[in-house]
């Protein structure tokens, strides 16, 4: 209140008033995009008289801690770039804009559908998706000849009869899935793809089923079987880079990107792998990870901060995204336009250019299992929580502490308790 009669007397003395600004976090995403977001923000201030976009830059570890301080001192940002995990975090507690209300259909209409899903909840929708990652599968060659194949397995239910026989012939292991509970969540998200429910509308555990026993037994399984590394139980995803670039892996679930740095660090691997689509369960589904743009609740400009998401994210900025950072877009019209480019690259492809090839096999797999994608683990205040719990009950499973069905039903006794707190 005190500012008010500040302002008018400058406002009488003929002073100018500073512009408003606008306060926005993106997430590791400088130094190598800071032309291009700083060309976008200069494109959207001028379309936006008065109002100065401040960005800063935060790194990837930093984010929550920094954030959720911001807005414990009520100075945090308008617009932010989140996962859709910490996000629902903040929108549970009401720290998120419900953008439901400041969204139109229309405007809604631009993106995937299950990019959109992996934003929305109980709390109705608490972020606009801007940049995507899906998996694809990269195989050795060299150890899928060896053990007989010609082509990977494509679902799960096809994973035993191949690690039994890249086993039996090579020594070596099929795949390295963590179970280390702060990791990867592709465990997780297997259950789902094999048909399990995690969570009933009460928040409960939904998976002492037949299914979810059965997803149980099958990794318990595959550990006891020696088909999995050892130290699938305490060590996460970057041993499974470790294992495949030592020649040690017949599979590696990742990203296009990895290739870059496999050719780096392992170049006689690289030269040996092909590209696949990603491992999923009867319906085809494949995982998509997202990030977004949340608008804060403590904004005093939400209709602004909601208009300079929806600019970030619109189909001609992703596609420009995208082409740059090698992700993938949300918005349908800008996957549209980057598949019409690989379709012309293909088409240009030098034959006896393996690199590129290997490149434009990766982008098509990306795309193609983007068709079929959602967000298979639901953004859920206590999604890692509930991992945890999984994770550590199957981990007593798989070391011959417990049965697959006792470890079910300890993991959900365990999860109801937790909630009933």
């Amino acid at each position: 209140m005190l500012l008010v009669p500040l302002i008018l007397a400058l406002q009488a003395c003929g002073a100018r008033p500073s512009a408003r600004q606008l306060e926005v976090w993106t997430l590791q995403l400088s130094p190598r995009f800071d032309p291009y977001l700083n060309g976008l923000v200069e494109q959207w201030e001028a379309r936006n008289p008065g109002i100065d976009v401040r960005r800063t830059d935060i790194p990837w570890g930093a984010v929550e801690q920094k954030l959720l301080a911001a807005v414990f001192a009520r100075t945090a940002p308008d617009v932010v770039n989140l996962n859709p995990k910490f996000a629902a975090q903040l929108a549970s507690r009401g720290g998120l804009l419900n953008l439901d209300e400041h969204v139109s259909p229309d405007e809604r209409d631009r993106y995937l559908e299950g990019a959109w899903q992996a934003s929305t909840g109980p709390m109705g929708t608490f972020g606009i998706p801007w940049y995507l990652t899906s998996r694809i599968t990269l195989v050795n060659g060299e150890l899928l000849a060896a053990a007989g194949y010609r082509q990977p397995p494509t679902r799960w239910q096809d994973l035993p009869a191949f690690a039994e026989a890249v086993k039996q012939a090579t020594g070596r292991h099929a795949l390295f899935v963590s179970v280390a509970p702060e990791d990867s969540a592709e465990i997780l998200e297997s259950f789902v793809q094999m048909g399990v429910q995690l969570l009933d509308e009460q928040k409960r555990a939904a998976f002492d089923t037949p299914a979810g026993r059965r997803a149980f037994a099958f990794w318990t399984d595959l550990y006891r079987r020696g088909l999995l590394p050892r130290e699938v139980v305490s060590q996460g995803h970057r041993r499974a880079i470790e294992l495949y670039q030592s020649g040690d892996l017949a599979l590696l679930s990742t990203s296009a990107a990895s290739l870059n740095s496999i050719r780096t660090n392992a170049p006689a691997v690289a030269a040996r792998t092909r590209v696949a689509p990603p491992l999923t369960g009867p319906d085809g589904s494949a995982n998509v990870a997202v990030m977004n743009l949340a608008v804060l609740q403590q904004s005093d400009q939400p209709e602004e901060a909601v208009d300079f998401a929806l600019f970030l994210t619109n189909p001609a900025n992703q596609y420009d995204f995208a082409k740059a950072s090698g992700t993938l877009p949300s918005a349908a019209e800008a996957m549209v336009a980057l598949r019409q480019d690989l379709r012309q690259a293909q088409q240009r492809l030098n034959p006896e250019d393996d690199i590129t090839a290997q490149e434009l096999s990766a982008q098509e797999a990306s795309l193609d299992a983007l068709e079929s994608a959602r967000v298979l683990v639901p953004a859920d205040p206590e999604i890692k929580q509930l991992q945890a719990v999984i994770y550590n009950h199957l981990q007593q499973a798989m070391l011959g502490q417990l049965s697959p069905e006792d470890a079910v039903e300890a993991a959900a006794t365990a999860w109801n308790r937790h909630v009933q707190q």
